[in-house]
């Protein structure tokens, strides 16, 4: 087993055994699940009404999307939480420099803290993509729009991921990590409200928002533009993170 796995194994173990980690997936699930039972029953009273209409939405439109979609609104402040202490942990409890001085390469450490923690977020993701699903055993889902979902709210939680293990390197301090990376976040999805405003909504600051991109997949739409943007996103994040090791590597020495 490579160094990198090694460190993302040793990541997803210690979120394991920790009561906030998994306080905060209770939490995030159980509103989760309310939402989605609401959802249901407000469905079940409109059914008789939509049978008589013509191309009516479907459980699909009406509950299994609006439930992703809001999956994705709850990860900007559930990443960024379960991010804070990757690396910033690591530092408050000194240990960062005895992993640091073992050898093990700076791009190596980034990416198991990253696939460690982007392991946890996507366990959480499993079991909120489960509630609609287990609709299809009793009725009939549009399983490529969800399956298009479930690509953009990966990369999605990729994306959030990289910039939360970012934060947590350039502080000691989780909670100013989180905060960081919250902030961040809540940018880039706001940066181009002023310019929808003035109804400008496809020009080079809309690329840069992090809705422009991951609406598409919930529209059933896959685009090699949006899957490149969030890819990029990941891979300056970890660019960075490798480096502001490197940096810190450094001072140790």
């Amino acid at each position: 087993m490579s160094v990198a796995a090694l460190i993302a194994r040793h990541e997803w173990r210690r979120l394991a055994v920790q009561p906030f980690a998994w306080g905060l997936a209770a939490v995030a699930v159980a509103l989760m699940a309310w939402q989605f039972l609401l959802a249901l029953q407000a469905f079940l009273q409109l059914a008789p009404k939509l049978g008589g209409l013509k191309d009516a939405p479907g459980l699909t439109d009406l509950l299994a999307i609006p439930l992703l979609r809001s999956f994705s609104n709850l990860l900007m402040l559930l990443v960024p939480l379960i991010t804070m202490r990757t690396i910033a942990g690591e530092r408050r409890t000194q240990s960062l420099p005895l992993l640091l001085a073992a050898g093990v390469g700076n791009l190596r450490i980034t990416l198991g803290k990253y696939f460690g923690a982007l392991g946890f977020v996507l366990v959480i993701l499993l079991l909120v993509l489960a509630m609609p699903l287990a609709l299809e055993f009793g009725t009939t889902l549009d399983l490529g729009r969800i399956a298009a979902a479930t690509i953009g709210l990966v990369l999605f939680a990729g994306a959030l991921t990289a910039i939360g293990v970012l934060c947590s390197a350039w502080t000691p301090q989780p909670a100013l990590a989180a905060a960081a990376a919250f902030a961040i976040t809540s940018l880039l999805a706001i940066i181009d409200a002023g310019a929808r405003v003035q109804g400008i909504d496809n020009a080079g600051i809309n690329y840069l928002a992090l809705p422009t991109h991951i609406e598409p997949f919930f529209r059933g739409l896959v685009a090699s533009v949006d899957i490149v943007y969030f890819l990029l996103i990941i891979v300056i994040a970890l660019a960075l993170t490798a480096r502001r090791l490197d940096r810190l590597r450094s001072v140790a020495d």
